[in-house]
């Protein structure tokens, strides 16, 4: 493994990407790491402990959205814009024909830019009213308030527009996954609570609750299982073979040979999961804003109280959603009956089956059954944890969403270097 990064190190076109790649990285961090002006973040800290959205948005920023840095709303406005507008291509004939223009995937990355810039002037609306609701700003009123209102949404919006502009520019010039780079490094930022985590638990262990000796080592170990789990499932895949006919173009015999169609297990990533994620935390977020006093409003208190992070009734429904997301995102993504056309177009055939409607069922059941061991893949890894800290009494900060996203950069991230080097002769990281 050192020989391959002396190696990769000896390519200068690589090291510059690596350099490039990193300096944007701490660029980003910098960025994540300074506070906005007129605001006392300390006021916000309750606000970001309950398991709920903002949690999930904190996670997603590492931790820059509970500090009111300049990065504070991270990447999640132009992943929300991606997320839209690839659903309104597959509902809007218009989005779609453009889908389809030479230049399309480029005119399609335009809106979703000017979609993102929206969505993050929205969401640092939003942002700005929670803040001044929990009396985290220095000035509310007069001129001075004007003034500060326009100065934090500005900032907030402007600093999430930069950062896609960051993920772009690794895109270009650095090793590529730019967008999903930036959420690795907010993701393993936040990682440092985790040797705080520890330490308590080792304090109650040495202070009589003994049972966290052994529990912190099986956690250990488990964690590992899980995390090699999630690399066999993501590198899982189903071939299924083609067959492509001969044919005769001028003198030249073309076709005759073998392929595969490969369907991977994990289709959807952990979309289902962050789409799960944001829709159950929402009874939970409107609690949190409204602050309910369970004397005066128990019902109401009770009934934003069952949608804790920690609840039964949270797990199932973050269950189903994430089984019901991972089948509705599959469904977007693949066609089995365009499948079929394009295979019967360039003369290919799936063994056994007869081109058009045999080949398209035999698709739609065989992406049925992945589809099925997928979506239980990401709500086993979602859940997990979330059942082990109520069995145990553990924080566990190293979520099933954290897991994947992290196992799932290192990957893709691995596989570019090594097809860059790839193509240099030289050794890959995967070898």
């Amino acid at each position: 493994m050192f020989q391959t990064f002396r190696n990769a190190w000896k390519i200068p076109e690589l090291k510059n990407r690596l350099l490039f790649t990193l300096a944007i990285l701490v660029v980003y961090r910098l960025g994540c790491a300074i506070p906005v002006p007129f605001i006392t973040g300390s006021a916000l800290s309750q606000m970001f402990s309950n398991g709920n959205m903002l949690s999930y948005l904190d996670m997603m920023s590492g931790g820059a959205l509970s500090r009111c840095t300049l990065f504070a709303l991270g990447v999640t406005p132009y992943i929300n814009a991606s997320i839209i507008v690839q659903l309104l291509t597959v509902a809007i004939p218009s989005l779609e024909n453009i889908a389809k223009e030479p230049d399309g995937q480029n005119k399609l990355q335009q809106i979703t830019r000017y979609a993102g810039g929206v969505i993050a002037l929205v969401m640092s609306l939003g942002y700005y009213f929670v803040v001044r609701n929990m009396g985290a700003l220095k000035y509310t009123t007069g001129a001075a308030g004007i003034f500060t209102a326009v100065v934090i949404i500005a900032t907030f919006t402007a600093g999430a527009q930069l950062i896609t502009w960051c993920g772009e520019q690794i895109d270009d010039k650095g090793i590529g996954n730019g967008l999903s780079l930036l959420i690795f490094s907010s993701i393993v930022s936040n990682w440092s609570s985790v040797y705080t985590t520890v330490t308590g638990l080792l304090t109650r262990a040495a202070a009589g609750e003994t049972k966290f000796y052994i529990l912190l080592p099986l956690l250990v170990v488990l964690a590992l299982v899980v995390i090699v789990f999630i690399v066999i499932m993501t590198n899982a895949e189903r071939r299924i073979t083609i067959q492509y006919a001969k044919r005769v173009v001028g003198r030249k015999q073309m076709g005759g040979q073998n392929s595969y169609l490969p369907l991977k297990l994990n289709m959807s990533g952990v979309m289902p999961i962050i789409f799960a994620s944001a829709l159950v935390s929402i009874p939970g977020t409107i609690g949190s804003f409204l602050q309910i006093d369970q004397a005066a409003h128990p019902f109401w208190y009770a009934f934003f109280h069952t949608f804790n992070y920690t609840s039964a009734l949270y797990v199932v429904i973050y269950l189903l959603l994430i089984l019901a997301f991972n089948y509705f995102y599959v469904a977007i993504q693949y066609n089995p009956v365009e499948i079929a056309n394009n295979l019967r177009r360039n003369n290919g055939s799936i063994p056994g089956f007869r081109p058009g409607k045999p080949t398209s069922d035999f698709l739609t059941r065989t992406l049925n059954k992945i589809t099925l061991i997928g979506a239980i893949f990401l709500a086993a890894v979602a859940v997990l944890p979330i059942i082990l800290g109520n069995l145990t009494g553990m924080s566990i900060q190293l979520g099933g969403t954290s897991l994947l996203i992290v196992v799932g950069v290192a990957l893709d991230t691995t596989r570019s270097l090594d097809s860059f080097m790839t193509m240099r002769n030289h050794k890959g990281f995967l070898g």
